[in-house]
């Protein structure tokens, strides 16, 4: 429909050039004379001399109509949409019976630049004429719909107080598409500068490039040039980084080994250092334009925008699912309830796994590219929801980042005046907005022997369903991790090494909405070692019974897994008790608690001859049983590894 629009308008504007039937609406031989040698030079794009001639036109004729719409018009070309407005009033004022449709192109503008309510007026007196044309009528009809919605918008304005983030990360060139680690530590956005003595790009102009910020004490570091492998001479932009802050997925384009005019790459943080950078491949990438990938909390399913086969509009938000080994399957379409015939493009998926943001112009909205956001119910995603006024305006907003918590956003803008260009500025984001807040648990790994740092795999598993909602692994080089833990769940924690036990831990969050703080532990691996033992965190029993309840079977099959894994192992499952109640209730107890793990891994196919049970009432204690936090660890189930 936009489309069509501009026609119309350039159609009817250039009809208003050249000299009516009934004559000009001056008799200044003069004016006319500057007017039709405006009018060449405007056919020409000669936009200097066509400025300096239809201003010599209206200089000797000031009621001159036919030259103020030739100005108007030009204005709207050289995006001059203000003194493009004021010149169409002019006209209009002169004579408002002049042209007709005058009304349509003025409230179009109008629309385009905020200015609803005079929109709303021009557009009503265009739409007062019985007689027009069915096709114009329909286009006006649309217009007039899409500006009572910004209307509605407007007059209902949600909170927005930008905060700028200060000359540390802005400076006077362009910074945008911000992406951030969970723990809001680690900043990386994109600069666009002219070139410089720092400047790789060999023939641009300008360049595209990562700069990195840390907080320190509250502040935001200095932001540094991220250097190779992940700034080239090319431009790189449209970044995020996964939550734990160990990948970072980019967009570079007409790269050597490419595949299309933009592709997707990823690059792994080993310590302090960034891998080579590495095409993801096929199908992801295509001779298509792919970028501003997102990455779930999971490290599974990757967001991205693209025009490529099978998009609905010019360009749309797709989702493919990575392998283990970061190789893609076929991408999927996110399908009518988010893409439209119009542009949706870069995506944001929160860490939470069910809240996505993104920019469209095809859902209703202010004008241009507004921000959205959808949550994910069952299997499809709910009616997209316009974020609102003034976040939104008749500009195009494109990109929108939320951290970990739900509660602060980031967003790059070159309207709130700022250091430069586009900047970046940070504000409280209104609660209906919001996603799901998400927590995070950070620390080392490291070998309980020896002391070394590990790298080791995280899962995230809901206790109610079994599934992973986040992944994650440790930093190779110093052990370091950091996993993503949303809340109103129950959570499993699994941490897993080859030819080491797994560690087990429990995180109850269902209901927990605010005031959520972060988790920080170091968490010890043991080799698979004779004596070596493992408190399953993840058992769980009904009160003074051994029944086992049904989330218990998350932490049962990773035993499973691990037994079947390593065929030569035996162990002995063993269950304890606090002391409340008598020594033979609560050595029963055990024993029969102990006795239903064994019976599960006999069901699981695992030979009787590899596993044993014991019961121990509270005689082995691991707290004290004066709180009833410590009562709570000291009623455990655990296994010990008796022979390899």
């Amino acid at each position: 429909m936009k489309q069509l629009l501009i026609f119309l308008f350039m159609v009817n504007s250039l009809m208003m050039f050249a000299q009516p039937k009934g004559g000009y609406t001056t008799k200044s031989k003069k004016a006319i004379a500057h007017h039709e040698k405006a009018l060449e030079y405007y056919n020409q794009y000669k936009n200097e001399e066509t400025l300096k001639e239809v201003s010599k036109s209206l200089q000797q004729d000031s009621a001159f109509i036919e030259s103020w719409m030739l100005l108007a018009s030009l204005y709207t070309d050289i995006k001059k949409p203000i003194e493009a407005i004021a010149a169409y009033q002019k006209a209009i004022e002169i004579n408002p019976e002049f042209y007709h449709g005058v009304y349509l192109t003025l409230g179009d503008l109008e629309y385009k630049n905020g200015l609803y309510f005079d929109a709303e007026k021009h557009l009503d007196i265009y739409l007062s004429d019985p007689d027009l044309p069915a096709p114009k009528k329909k286009a006006a009809i649309e217009l007039r719909k899409k500006n009572d919605i910004a209307i509605g918008f407007a007059e209902h304005p949600v909170p927005f107080k930008p905060i700028n983030l200060g000359p540390n990360v802005n400076s006077e060139n362009d910074e945008y598409l911000p992406a951030i680690t969970a723990d809001e530590q680690t900043l990386i956005i994109t600069v666009r500068r002219p070139r410089d003595q720092y400047t790789l790009a060999i023939d641009n102009k300008f360049e595209e490039d990562f700069y990195i910020s840390h907080k320190e004490n509250g502040e935001w570091t200095k932001a540094v040039f991220a250097g190779a492998p992940l700034n080239t001479h090319g431009n790189e932009g449209a970044q995020c980084i996964s939550p734990d802050g160990q990948y970072l997925y980019f967009t570079g384009c007409n790269r050597p080994g490419g595949m299309g005019s933009c592709d997707i790459y990823v690059s792994r943080k080993i310590g302090d250092r960034w891998s080579q950078p590495k095409n993801i491949g096929y199908p992801l990438n295509t001779e298509s334009w792919e970028s501003q990938p997102s990455i779930s909390p999971d490290g599974k399913t990757l967001y991205f925008s693209s025009n490529r086969k099978g998009t609905k509009g010019s360009m749309d938000i797709w989702k493919c699912v990575l392998n283990q080994d970061g190789s893609a399957n076929e991408p999927v379409n996110l399908g009518d309830s988010v893409n439209t015939p119009g542009m949706e493009a870069a995506p944001f998926i929160h860490p939470d796994g069910q809240t996505l943001y993104f920019a469209s112009n095809g859902h209703l909205g202010l004008g241009g590219m507004d921000l959205f956001y959808t949550r994910m119910l069952d299997t499809s995603w709910e009616k997209p929801v316009n974020i609102g006024y003034p976040i939104n305006t008749c500009a195009d907003e494109i990109n929108l980042l939320v951290n970990a918590k739900g509660n602060f956003a980031y967003i790059a803008s070159d309207k709130l005046g700022g250091y430069g260009k586009f900047d970046l500025y940070g504000f409280e984001l209104y609660p209906e907005a919001r996603p799901l807040a998400v927590t995070y648990l950070k620390g080392k790994v490291y070998d309980k022997d020896t002391h070394r740092p590990l790298e080791a795999s995280f899962n995230l598993i809901d206790l109610n369903d079994g599934k992973i909602i986040a992944s994650s692994s440790s930093d190779p080089s110093n052990g370091e991790f950091l996993v993503c833990i949303p809340a109103n769940r129950n959570y499993a924690l699994n941490v897993s090494k080859e030819a080491y036990l797994f560690y087990s831990d429990n995180f109850s969050l269902a209901g927990d909405y605010d005031n959520l703080k972060p988790f920080e532990k170091d968490i010890p691996l043991q080799e698979i070692k004779v004596g070596q033992s493992v408190v399953l965190k993840n058992i769980f029993y009904e009160t003074d019974r051994f029944d086992l309840k049904p989330e218990s079977m998350v932490e049962l099959d990773k035993l499973v897994e691990l037994l079947k894994h390593h065929p030569g192992m035996k162990i002995e499952i063993s269950g304890h008790t606090d002391n409340v109640g008598t020594d033979k209730y609560n050595q029963t107890l055990s024993e029969n608690r102990a006795k239903s793990v064994y019976q599960y891994l006999l069901s699981k196919g695992i030979s009787a001859a590899r596993l044993s049970f014991k019961g121990y009432g509270f005689s082995n204690p691991i707290d004290t049983n004066d709180t009833s936090e410590g009562r709570a660890n000291n009623r455990r189930t655990e296994f010990k590894v008796v022979g390899i």
